[in-house]
This record gives structure tokens, C-alpha cells and sequence, in this order.
């Protein structure tokens, strides 16, 4: 694994992260005074995390668009890399079983 794509996908993943945080929080601060229900019975926390899930998917998906084809580029030129090694072995092997 190249230190390019696992920097790419570490800082796809914080920025994620961080992104789901800052929508758990809001969506806690919400919750807290009223703004949004709160969850049924002692589901809250649940609740608050489904909300930070809803709220931050669209967001990661808007805002980190450069980041995931950046990581995308990466995976797929390693896929090309090892695809590539093993049409040459499978080469390698035919010629010498000849």
C-alpha cells in the first residue's frame, strides 16, 4: 500500500469524521433545547446519532467530492498496478510451461 493513497483515504475518513461530529452536535444542541423531538424512552442518544448520520451524508457528499476522487484515483491505479503484475506472472508462467 503507497503512503499517496493511504494519506488520501486517512484524510477522506478524518474529514468524514469530523464532518459527522459537527452534524452529531448540532443535532445534540437541537435535540437539547427543543428544537427537534427527542427520541422515544432512553433512545436519544440513537436518535441523535441517526440525525447526525441524516444530516452529514449529504454534506460529506457535497463537500468532500475533490478528497473521494482524489482516493478513487488512487485505488484505481493500484487495481491497474496489480492487475497489471498478475498478467505478468500468468505470462511468465505460459512461456515457461512451454
Amino acid at each position: 500500500m503507497s503512503a499517496a493513497r493511504t494519506s488520501a483515504t486517512i484524510r477522506y475518513t478524518a474529514m468524514r469524521l469530523l464532518i459527522f461530529a459537527g452534524c452529531f452536535f448540532v443535532a445534540g444542541v437541537a435535540v437539547h433545547f427543543g428544537v427537534l423531538p427527542a427520541g422515544v424512552g432512553g433512545s436519544n442518544v440513537v436518535w441523535v446519532i441517526l440525525l447526525g448520520l441524516l444530516l452529514s451524508a449529504p454534506l460529506s457528499f457535497i463537500l468532500l467530492r475533490k478528497q473521494r476522487d482524489e482516493m478513487s484515483e488512487q485505488i484505481i491505479s493500484s487495481v491497474d498496478r496489480t492487475k497489471a503484475r498478475l498478467e505478468a506472472n500468468r505470462t511468465r508462467e505460459d512461456s515457461a510451461a512451454r
